[in-house]
């Protein structure tokens, strides 16, 4: 109860002050803006590189597998090729 009324009493008291001061609530409404906006980008920014960062690592990532998987499978041809040559070496001797 005790924080209803707080909240209550400040809510009033804020609109009066703006009420009372408004040329100067302008003033810092005019200030915060730009600034809000410039941080804001910022932050999309730093964000959107991020992300970029990410997607090209797992691009990356993606190749090595493929590489990986066209390495395994050259390595199994070869394995074949080697059990014939030794299987047709054991039936000639």
């Amino acid at each position: 109860m005790k924080t209803l009324i707080g909240g209550a009493i400040a809510a009033a008291a804020g609109l009066i002050g703006i009420g009372i001061w408004w040329q100067q609530f302008l003033t810092v409404l005019a200030g915060i803006l730009p600034a809000t906006a410039l941080l804001g980008g910022c932050l999309a920014i730093y964000l959107g590189f991020d992300e970029l960062k990410d997607s090209l690592k797992k691009d990356v990532e993606k190749e090595t597998e493929e590489n990986e998987d066209e390495k395994v499978e050259s390595y199994k041809k070869e394995i074949d090729t080697l059990k014939e040559e030794i299987d047709s070496l054991k039936k000639e001797d």
